[in-house]
């Protein structure tokens, strides 16, 4: 009898001792927050930035914002230039379609989807939207000096669908490292010179269609 009053009393206070542990880890548990991309004010949480910034912006207004639909159409015939979301981004996880509108012929069609940008595009990662892959590529910050590289080398497949047609691309960024999804499938993994930046997206010369686009804060 008394080996069994000496268990029980170790038994309840190993039990009391993890239960208060999963308390602590719930009560600390921070979800990911959405990021409302179209506010009532979504005009203002949009800029149009010249590529390269030096130059000025077209008067074209070649960009279209449904906010209602989360879409953002690019008419494309407004000049080189990126449309940035105006919250910068710490780590976060970036989910998007898009699709080029097709054309007669066999056009070089030239898009992109930009995260951890500075604020006027010098810094610049960009997960490449074309016929020929998508794959990340930029000009990021190694050892302080502003690098160019290029990660089309690692892609071991072009995933992408034919023009007319949409693709998803999933782009999550925690600290320095950040990972392109095409398709389903991981295509990149980097490590960029900064762990904070804008997203945004190109305008190159052709229509192309974004909708479905999320963000989401991770904590």
């Amino acid at each position: 009898m008394y080996f069994a009053v000496l268990i029980k009393p170790k038994a309840f206070s190993l039990h009391c001792i993890a239960l208060s542990l999963a308390l602590l880890m719930g009560a600390t548990y921070v979800a990911p927050q959405s990021v409302n991309l179209f506010p009532a004010n979504y005009p203002d949480q949009w800029t149009r930035i010249a590529i390269p910034p030096t130059h000025p912006v077209s008067q074209i207004a070649q960009w279209h914002l449904d906010a209602s639909r989360h879409k953002i159409v690019c008419d494309g015939n407004g000049g080189h230039e990126w449309l940035r979301f105006n919250h910068e981004l710490g780590d976060f996880t970036f989910h998007v379609k898009w699709r080029f509108t097709k054309l007669p012929g066999t056009p070089k069609y030239n898009s992109g989807i930009f995260f951890r940008n500075n604020e006027d595009g010098t810094i610049w990662h960009q997960a490449q939207t074309a016929t020929d892959g998508g794959y990340i590529f930029g000009e990021t910050l190694i050892d302080g000096k502003l690098t160019r590289f290029n990660e089309k080398k690692d892609m071991k497949e072009n995933r992408l669908r034919p023009p007319g047609q949409w693709n998803t691309y999933d782009i999550r960024c925690v600290g320095s490292a950040c990972t392109l999804v095409v398709n389903g499938e991981v295509v990149n993994t980097i490590q960029t010179g900064v762990n904070k930046g804008y997203i945004g997206l190109e305008s190159e010369g052709y229509r192309i269609e974004f909708k479905d686009l999320k963000v989401r804060e991770l904590p």
